[in-house]
Order: C-alpha cells, then structure tokens, then sequence
C-alpha cells in the first residue's frame, strides 16, 4: 500500500482521504440503520422546490462553514489562516503535520468537498424530519438571497 501511495505522489493525505470515505460511508450506513429501525420510508421522490431549496442551502451553508470568518474558529485546528478574500470571506490552506488533520483541512477549506456532506445531511433531513429541514434551508437560502443582493447592490454603489 506504501509504494502505491509513494507512486501516487508525495505528500498526498490519502490515509486521511480514506478515513474521511470511511467515515462518510459509516455515517450513510447509520443513517440507513436508523430509517430501516425506526420505520421511516423514503419518498417515492423529491419535489423539484425541495430540490432547488436544498440546492441553494448546500450552496449557503458550505460556504458559511468553509469560508465565512465566523466560522474560522472551527477550522483553526485543520488550517492555517493565509489572508482576506473577499465579502467576509478567507482563505486558508489545510494544515500538512498530518494526514488526518490535513484531509479534514482541505475538506474545511472546500466549499465544492463540504457541499457533498452537507446535501447529503439536508436529503436525510427532508427524510427523517421535513419540517425542521425545511426550516432551516429556506433560512439558508434567505442567507444567499441577501448575500448575492447586498453584492449587486455593492456593484451598483461604484
């Protein structure tokens, strides 16, 4: 296993890559236990709204948790803060000290590698509780709404 990652390339987390897999498939496998316990049914299929809705919420919320400065204390301990960039944004780097630490670094620093982990909390959530996930993806979405308002008005000020 050594040699092929040493062929792959230097430096690259893959045994935290594989930790990470690992550990989204253990989460999907528990979430599916749990639906099969407690009796909840998947729908025949989702509303193209519910799909929308989810979209703009994944959208909103990886980029609050991977980017957003107020977010950066969850980070801190996986990155290394770089510099501004942009509208209350930052941009870190993972941090390489470990292969662990460093794949939950790139995965907080991602909005495209959070946004897997993030939908796929929102479609269990429509799931197991519509109301509450409803709830707080139309707030999300709300967020990014005003978010891409407050950018054209800043567009329209210069």
């Amino acid at each position: 296993m050594r040699r092929i990652w040493q062929a792959y390339g230097e430096g690259r987390p893959l045994p935290g890559y594989l930790l990470a897999i690992g550990t989204y498939a253990a989460l999907a496998g528990v979430v599916s236990a749990v639906g099969r316990l407690t009796g909840v049914r998947l729908p025949e299929r989702f509303s193209l709204g519910d799909t929308a809705l989810v979209g703009v919420a994944t959208h909103k919320a990886s980029r609050l948790l991977t980017k957003e400065a107020v977010t950066s204390p969850l980070r801190a301990p996986f990155t290394r803060y770089e510099e501004p960039a942009g509208h209350a944004e930052l941009k870190e780097s993972p941090r390489s000290d470990d292969p662990a630490r460093h794949a939950i670094g790139e995965l907080l620093t991602c909005p495209f590698c959070a946004g897997v982990w993030i939908a796929s909390g929102l479609t269990a959530g429509l799931v197991f509780a519509p109301r509450v996930t409803r709830l707080v993806a139309t707030a999300l979405t709300a967020v990014a709404a005003s978010d891409a308002l407050n950018l054209v008005y800043d567009k329209l000020k210069s």
